[in-house]
């Protein structure tokens, strides 16, 4: 993977301009959802380290929760940084939410309509498409259920629906969007203990016979390591993590307000330690894509 980094420039790219070089060369990109003041230099700092491009994902609610000028301290560090970023709305529910990413500067957005009838889905991306390729900006969307384990931003069901790959085939040349989002086993959030994830792998093989955009794997948390590398030999291009790195940040953030000494206060003092967990954690998923 690292030697087909070079061919991304150092800029903030589209969704497409990413996912084509990774497809091409058969690697997958990293897409974090890194929702918060800690999370985001945590995240930058790591891809540094790796000399990794990576997705920088905001679901609505997260920036609802930091508010429209926080995308403006994501800026300044994809424009501080040598390595290229897509900045992508993750899980947008409606075109009032896609038009308002757009206008603050998003290159990629999602149109997740999973859960609409199978037409619904399509006219709903079409316009999607029509709005955001109007003005260069990229486009996924989500055909099948991604599972759904617990608390989490990114939302998810109950019961998973299998992406058909055929359905996904026609999906994709109604709409003309440029990366899809597929059903094959995954769920949001972490896994109880008692549960082992396991892909349909065999599903995937069948959309990649017949899907030319490139796949997006969501819910990538805690899926054993070696049936996520078999899942990019087989053709996924992304993979969504959020809840390992948000995890590890809460894990040692208890740790350490746990630890008896109750005047600690300070930010500076609290968050080092559970950046650097996130940090640590988030460098050994992009090990394995």
């Amino acid at each position: 993977m690292k030697q087909n980094r070079k061919e991304l420039e150092n800029m903030l790219i589209t969704g497409t301009e990413m996912l084509a070089i990774a497809k091409k060369h058969h690697f997958a990109v990293p897409a974090f959802n890194a929702g918060s003041g800690q999370l985001l230099p945590a995240i930058m700092d790591a891809c540094k380290e790796e000399k990794a491009p990576f997705i920088m994902a905001i679901h609505p609610d997260e920036l609802s929760f930091l508010r429209d000028s926080f995308i403006s301290q994501v800026m300044a560090e994809i424009n501080s940084t040598q390595l290229p970023v897509a900045l992508h709305l993750d899980h947008g529910a409606n075109l009032d939410q896609v038009i308002h990413a757009i206008q603050l500067g998003f290159s990629s957005v999602m149109i997740d309509g999973s859960s609409l009838p199978f037409e619904e889905n399509i006219e709903k991306t079409k316009e999607v498409v029509r709005v955001a390729h109007a003005v260069g900006v990229s486009v996924e969307a989500e055909l099948g259920t991604i599972g759904n384990t617990g608390n989490n931003v990114e939302g998810g069901v109950t019961k998973v629906t299998y992406t058909d790959p055929q359905m996904a085939k026609e999906f994709v040349e109604k709409t003309g969007i440029d990366s899809l989002a597929v059903a094959i086993g995954t769920a949001h959030g972490l896994y109880p203990k008692d549960l082992k994830p396991k892909l349909r792998l065999d599903i995937l093989e069948e959309i990649t016979k017949v899907v030319d955009v490139p796949l997006v794997l969501h819910g990538g948390s805690s899926n054993p390591d070696e049936e996520i590398a078999k899942s990019v030999e087989l053709g996924i291009s992304k993979i969504n993590i959020s809840s390992d790195i948000k995890i590890s940040f809460t894990e040692k953030l208890r740790e350490i307000l746990n630890n008896g000494n109750e005047e600690i206060r300070e930010p500076n003092v609290i968050f080092p330690d559970c950046m650097e967990a996130a940090k640590t954690n988030s460098i050994a998923k992009d090990s394995f894509i």
